[in-house]
């Protein structure tokens, strides 16, 4: 998007269309919503991952050299979610990278004003330090995940060190972001047209937190 340069959309195949067609699905099982959602937030892992600084390394396969790269070691890596729905997503991470560290942040959104409250946060003490993964499968009006960005820099966490990675959002949302945070990258499964008027994604999937724990 072009006033949202920092935005990576996952790039539209067979697969992450059936994937979506899952999840968007008001008639899938929890058991298709589920595996649909871990197998997209995976690829959307790969993608935030692939943005991360690199070092140019050579190394000696066992029939000769290779010019190739490395990314920061996974216990450099620090994970955020946005309670509780990135929970899900958080999963999916630590059984890609075992020793990532992990932080918590909780927001919710008051049901009558649509804006965020920050209710608890507990990160690592060098996170300024880390890259950071925050993720968040929704991203509407933006209000929760600039809230989360506001916290990380508080931190001490520099912009540019965030990816913010989602599963789905819409342009309202982007645009709050680029605007508040214009530094920090977003990586999307993604973009829907409008929000509703109870600001839900449309046409969306519905609670993303309440049809993956069944609640």
């Amino acid at each position: 998007m072009a006033d949202t340069p920092n935005v990576t959309v996952l790039r539209e195949t067979k697969l992450t269309r059936a994937l979506h067609t899952a999840i968007r699905d008001k008639a899938a099982s929890r058991h298709q919503f589920v595996t649909a959602s871990n197998r997209l937030t995976r690829l959307l892992i790969e993608e935030a991952l692939a943005l991360l600084p690199s070092e140019e390394v050579t190394v000696e396969t066992p029939c000769g050299p290779y010019a190739g790269c490395r990314l920061p070691d996974e216990e450099r890596i620090c994970a955020v979610s946005i309670l509780r729905a990135a929970d899900c997503m958080l999963g999916e991470v630590r059984a890609m990278m075992p020793s990532v560290a992990v932080g918590k942040i909780l927001i919710q959104r008051d049901e009558e004003t649509a804006l965020p409250q920050l209710l608890y946060s507990k990160l690592p003490p060098d996170i300024a330090a880390r890259p950071v993964l925050l993720l968040d499968p929704m991203l509407a009006t933006g209000g929760s995940a600039v809230a989360a960005c506001r916290l990380l820099a508080e931190a001490g966490v520099p912009p540019e060190s965030i990816i913010f990675v989602n599963v789905l959002c819409v342009k309202e949302g982007l645009q709050a972001m680029a605007s508040a945070f214009p530094a920090v990258r977003v990586v999307t499964g993604a973009i829907d047209p409008v929000l509703n008027g109870s600001k839900y994604i449309v046409p969306g999937l519905g609670d993303f937190g309440d049809r993956y724990f069944g609640t």
